[in-house]
């Protein structure tokens, strides 16, 4: 069975754990309201998604 000879450094673990952050929402305007929504997701306040209404909403 493989097992490390040495103890990994603090310094080694952080540079391998740098990449794990969480990366905040993109969002765009929306064409139709121009409300700010996230890339490829129905628009929550009018309900459009590539110029077709897929939610109704109620007005």
């Amino acid at each position: 069975m493989a097992v490390p000879k040495r103890k990994q450094s603090n310094s080694r673990t952080g540079k391998r754990r740098s990449h794990h952050f969480i990366r905040p929402k993109q969002l765009q305007p929306c064409p139709r309201c121009s409300e700010p929504k996230p890339s490829h997701v129905v628009c929550p306040n009018c309900g459009y998604y590539m110029g077709r209404e897929m939610v109704k909403m109620g007005e």
